[in-house]
C-alpha cells in the first residue's frame, strides 16, 4: 500500500504536523535543492537542526538538486558541478534520515538526434548505477519532467533494474501536460515506479493546483492507479500551501485514492 505524502512548510510546521498526524502523510522535503542553500552549510544544519527539534513522520523523503543539473552534458565541467549537487543532495538525505531522494532527468525532448539520446542513456546509467552503489542506503527516484514520451526514462529503468535501490518517480501531472498518452505512460512506466507526484492543472501549464482544482480526470487516475500504480511505495501531493493539501486529502478519500 502507497504511503502518501506532503510538504511540510517549516515556517509552519506545527501545522504540517497536524495535517501529516489527521491523514497518516509522511512528508518530502523541498527545502534543500536550490543552490543558495547547497552552498551555504550553517544555513542547511539550520533547516535540518529545526526539522529535528519536532517529533517527524516515520516515512519521508527528499527532492534533490534540479536546476542546471546535466550530469550527461558533454561538457566535463558540467557534468563535475552536476555530480556534486547530486551527492551533496544526498549527503543532506542522509543527515536529515529520509528513505528516497527525487532527481530530474532534465532530458530536452527537442533533442532527438541518436548521439543526444544515446549520451543521455549511457551517461545516466553509468552515473545513477555508480550512485546506487555510492548510496545503498537511499532509494534513488528519476523524475519525468519535459519528457514528451516515457520511452527514455523506460530503457534507463529498464538498464538500472538490477539496481534496488533505483526507481521512477512518475510525476502524473508532467506526464499529463507534456505527453500524449497518460495510459501510454502509465503502461511503459508502472514495472519501475516507486515514487509518484500528484497534483492538478489546466492540462497545458504545471500548476501545482490542489489535487480536483483542475481539469484532471482523477476517476481515470484512480483506475490507473488501482490497476497499475498502487505497488508504488510512495505518493506526494505535491502542492506547497497547507489549504491545497487539505483540500488534495479530502478530494482523495472522497475518490476512494487516500
Amino acid at each position: 500500500m502507497s504511503r502518501f505524502l506532503i510538504i511540510p512548510q517549516i515556517d509552519a510546521l506545527d501545522e504540517s504536523l497536524k495535517l501529516a498526524e489527521q491523514y497518516g502523510f509522511g512528508f518530502e522535503y523541498n527545502d534543500f535543492f536550490l543552490p543558495d542553500v547547497m552552498d551555504d552549510k550553517r544555513l542547511t544544519d539550520e533547516i535540518i537542526a529545526r526539522y529535528k527539534g519536532h517529533e517527524l513522520p516515520e516515512y519521508c523523503t527528499m527532492h534533490g538538486a534540479f536546476f542546471d543539473v546535466l550530469i550527461f552534458s558533454d561538457d566535463r565541467k558540467i557534468r563535475e558541478i552536476s555530480e556534486q549537487r547530486v551527492r551533496m543532495s544526498l549527503d543532506t538525505a542522509r543527515k536529515i534520515g529520509v528513505r528516497g531522494v527525487v532527481f530530474h532527468t532534465n532530458h530536452n525532448p527537442s533533442l532527438t538526434a541518436d548521439f543526444y539520446v544515446n549520451h543521455w542513456l549511457e551517461r545516466n546509467e553509468k552515473f545513477w548505477r555508480s550512485i546506487a552503489c555510492e548510496y545503498p542506503d537511499l532509494e534513488i527516484y528519476i523524475e519525468n519532467m519535459f519528457d514528451s514520451s516515457p520511452h527514455l526514462l523506460r530503457e534507463l529503468a529498464s538498464r538500472l533494474s538490477d539496481m534496488k535501490n533505483f526507481g521512477v518517480c512518475l510525476d502524473y501531472a508532467h506526464a499529463v501536460i507534456f505527453g500524449t498518452d497518460i495510459d501510454g505512460w502509465v503502461e511503459a512506466l508502472a514495472p519501475y515506479v516507486k515514487h509518484m507526484h500528484i497534483n492538478d492543472n489546466d492540462l497545458k501549464n504545471d500548476l501545482h493546483l490542489a489535487v480536483g482544482d483542475g481539469k484532471i480526470d482523477w476517476k481515470h487516475f484512480k483506475k490507473s492507479f488501482d490497476e497499475r500504480l498502487s505497488a508504488a511505495r510512495s505518493v506526494l501531493i505535491e502542492t506547497s500551501l497547507i489549504e491545497k493539501q487539505r483540500s488534495s486529502a479530502e478530494f482523495l478519500s472522497k475518490m476512494g485514492i487516500l
